[in-house]
């Protein structure tokens, strides 16, 4: 018996490529099927539904209320809570097309890649640290999430996507093939030959599983050891992808700048866009308002800072700082500029400008004198500072009487240093000595380290949106500007001299057989015959042509799917990362073909599938259940209705910050941390206890360790990264209700949200509870609710009220 079994065990060899497996045949579109109930169908996606729907004896459900759908559709394509001034410029709008009209908008938002990338940096297992015991972090590995980011946000080809990120050095980007090396990697080596051989193999297998499972769905680890048991891949086909990834190696490399277009970036051009965005942003920026208005501006920062007010006619300006953020108050350029289509900048020491102050910085070295402060060039380097801690004027008397409405001042234009900030100030302005007219205050600004609101309060729905993506367009540029000029180390991987690659009997490194030479899955796709000795970078060229090849029955099949079960909470195929003869099969394979062929037939394009999702019918339902529905179909597969679901960790944790009125915007660069620093040999993840500013980004740029979950967030299901993951748990435990009742965090985020209503909603109790509904929940409280909430603020405080808020279900659920 003994005998027999390993026999069998030794002689076993792949499954066939049975041609009746549903995911191995070819994608043919099919044709789109009858329905009786031709009314409700708003395209081909629907007409596939309806007509399963229609075999089953269910009928779709009617469409949700609008504020519903907004929500839905906000955080299900931005991962954010609607405002609500953009709730009631929605409901208000009659257009016909006025939902299309908002996907669009959606869909061009800059926070449309924020959270669709999180999704795929899950999938890759990204994160920032090494893993196993040392668990290091790797600080140069957050290009490679900015760039799915930026990919995303451009609706680059998918296809262009999938070769980026396999051989991205040789197509200018250069930070895509983070993702061959976004796994954990073993740092602590070993002077034994069998372990050091161990690490390399895992780690090559880490990179060939992580592929197979990412674009083509197919469990191709499987056969490291043997074929594989259920699908046509033979051992030998695994060591020929090992053969294209063996001269990838973990670490980091000089980071090039490419446009998004692959050519090498142009710092003047991209110093003239940025100027363009900078001159919209300041048009849309509301005028000063000295004495400080009920709405305010944003916060003052290091870079640049625009005070517009009303023409007015002067002769002297002066700048006067109150208070720092730390230090002596310093200004890099003080600028003060005429009105009109003409404007220019009468302050310069150029245009006959003599610049004065109260007291300037010591012994004044060069860097740091007067008469930098109106010299016409930016940076620290050419600045002035006061000889006072916190305190200090600086002057500039103009060469004649002029009308001026913009006075521009700045920290450090070039974003190097970020104290001596003036955060309380006084700009003032006199046609003769002594005359001073206040003009512009910061009385008027956000308190100094609040984060900024999306736009000006002033603004209001589509110019809101209009600002908010400009501003975050402008970021992504500096950001890109500045790596192209400092310089940067990227976690991407280096490339090496291809090691050979034999078949290891039974995946031991020590038994090697015979040398396999680098390919593809021999059953799958078109052809792909490779020599022995190909170049490193041709290899990896030539694996992600294959995956892309239009005609591959895979890798469009995989990526619709995998929008679907984001759209919809489930995949039409339930096992998204398995698409093999061990897993699922679709409920709907028409329709998945149908949408694969969809993908490849728009170019790739990503954009245009998540439009055909999310304006469907289907997408639009209520998710309101009934008893015939949950009898036939409990689990929602056919999409009677829309399904409701718990919003993950990343945007719920946003939300909570949108809605104290903290959470800053910002894009891109390096991440922040939620734990505290250590330089232990070994890393040791101690959580912080306390937050501020830098900890209200959004959660996509946490500086995600590897293993480590966060302390109040991570009980929502958070994947540690230590492998691929396709689809997270949705899991509902006591610690989660624990950590939003009781966490630092929350309770920092509710007595936020308190000061955010006294601020915005002012004394009266009734006018915060209606508030802090349309912020949290985008309705009106009803009269039950606002009855309860009036109670529990008289007897608790509004503290408390906000605490119930944050906790409550309708914050945590998308319906």
């Amino acid at each position: 018996m003994r005998t027999g079994l390993l026999a069998l065990l030794a002689t076993v060899s792949a499954a066939p490529a049975e041609a009746e497996h549903w995911s191995f045949r070819p994608v043919v579109r099919p044709l789109l099927p009858s329905v009786v109930r031709a009314d409700w169908p708003r395209g081909a996606v629907d007409r596939f539904l309806l007509s399963r729907l229609e075999r089953e004896r269910l009928a779709p459900s009617p469409e949700a209320e609008r504020a519903t759908l907004l929500r839905r559709l906000k955080f299900d394509l931005l991962g954010l809570p609607p405002a609500p001034d953009e709730i009631d410029a929605f409901l208000a709008d009659a257009r016909p097309d006025a939902y299309e009209r908002l996907v669009e908008r959606y869909l061009a938002s800059p926070h449309f890649g924020e959270r669709w990338a999180r999704h795929w940096l899950d999938v890759v297992r990204f994160a920032e640290s090494h893993g196993f015991e040392m668990n290091q972090p790797r600080p140069n590995a957050w290009p490679y999430r900015d760039y799915v980011i930026r990919a995303l946000n451009d609706d680059k080809p998918y296809d262009r996507f999938v070769t980026e990120q396999i051989a991205g050095d040789a197509l200018g980007a250069d930070e895509a093939t983070g993702f061959l090396v976004a796994g954990p990697w073993d740092q602590v080596k070993s002077p034994d030959v069998g372990l050091t051989l161990n690490q390399r193999a895992d780690e090559l297998h880490d990179v060939v599983g992580t592929a197979g499972s990412t674009f083509l769905g197919l469990t191709v680890g499987c056969a490291r050891c043997h074929n594989h048991k259920f699908d046509p891949i033979s051992q030998n086909d695994y060591y020929a992808v090992k053969a294209v990834f063996a001269g990838v190696q973990h670490g980091d490399r000089p980071l090039q700048a490419p446009r998004p277009d692959g050519m090498a970036e142009d710092p003047e051009e991209l110093r003239r866009r940025i100027a363009t965005l900078t001159a919209e942003l300041e048009a849309r920026e509301p005028l000063a308002r000295p004495e400080g208005p009920a709405g305010r501006r944003l916060p003052v920062n290091t870079r640049k800072n625009v005070e517009r007010f009303t023409p007015v006619a002067a002769r002297f300006v002066r700048f006067t700082t109150l208070a720092t953020n730390r230090y002596e108050p310093c200004l890099d350029e003080l600028e003060v500029y005429t009105t009109g289509p003409q404007a220019r900048n009468v302050a310069l020491a150029s245009a006959g400008a003599k610049a004065t102050s109260s007291g300037d910085y010591g012994a004044a070295p060069a860097i740091h004198r007067l008469e930098h402060v109106n010299d016409g060039r930016y940076g620290n380097g050419r600045s002035w500072i006061s000889n006072e801690v916190g305190r200090g004027w600086v002057q500039v008397e103009l060469r004649e009487p002029v009308v001026i409405d913009r006075v521009v001042w700045g920290r450090d234009r070039e974003g190097k240093f970020d104290d001596r900030l003036p955060i309380h100030y006084r700009v003032e302005v006199a046609t003769e000595p002594g005359a001073w007219r206040l003009v512009a205050s910061s009385d008027d600004r956000l308190m100094f380290g609040t984060a900024a609101p999306p736009a000006p309060p002033a603004l209001a729905g589509s110019e809101s949106a209009a600002y908010e993506e400009r501003a975050a367009r402008r970021g992504e540029l500096e950001r890109r500007l500045e790596v192209l000029e400092r310089g940067k180390m990227v976690y991407a991987g280096r490339f090496a001299a291809p090691e050979p690659t034999p078949r290891l009997h039974r995946g031991d490194p020590l038994q090697p057989r015979e040398a396999v030479a680098p390919g593809a899955l021999s059953a799958f796709g078109p052809k792909l015959s490779l020599a022995a000795d190909a170049p490193e970078r041709e290899r990896r060229l030539a694996l992600a042509r294959w995956m892309t090849d239009p005609h591959h029955p895979l890798t469009a099949r995989v990526i619709v799917n995998r929008l679907w079960q984001h759209h919809f909470g489930r995949g039409l195929v339930d096992t998204p990362g398995d698409f093999g003869g061990n897993g699922a099969k679709p409920t709907h394979p028409e329709l998945l073909d149908w949408l694969a062929d969809e993908l490849v037939r728009s170019r790739w394009s990503l954009k245009h599938v998540h439009r055909l999702l999310v304006t469907s019918a289907a997408y639009r339902q209520s998710s309101a259940a009934h008893e015939c529905g949950l009898a036939a179909d409990a689990g929602t597969r056919l999409l009677w209705r829309f399904p409701p679901r718990r919003l993950e960790a990343e945007p719920l944790r946003d939300a909570v910050l949108a809605v104290s009125g903290k959470l800053d915007l910002r894009m891109g660069g390096p991440g922040f941390d939620l734990f505290e620093p250590n330089t232990n040999y070994v890393k040791v993840y101690t959580p912080k206890k306390e937050f501020g500013p830098p900890e209200f980004r959004r959660m996509v740029y946490q500086s995600k360790p590897r293993m480590q979950l966060d302390d109040t967030f991570g009980a929502f299901d958070c994947p540690d990264a230590g492998q691929t993951t396709v689809k997270r748990n949705s899991s509902t435990t006591p610690l989660q209700a624990l950590n939003l009742l009781n966490s630092r965090f929350l309770l920092q985020q509710a007595g936020f949200l308190a000061e955010r209503l006294r601020r915005e909603a002012g004394a009266d109790e009734a006018e915060q509870v209606r508030h802090a509904f349309r912020l949290a929940f985008g309705r009106e409280p009803s009269a039950e609710e606002s009855g309860a909430a009036l109670s529990l603020i008289r007897t608790y405080g509004l503290e408390a009220f906000c605490r119930a808020l944050l906790n409550a279900n309708e914050m945590l659920y998308i319906f």
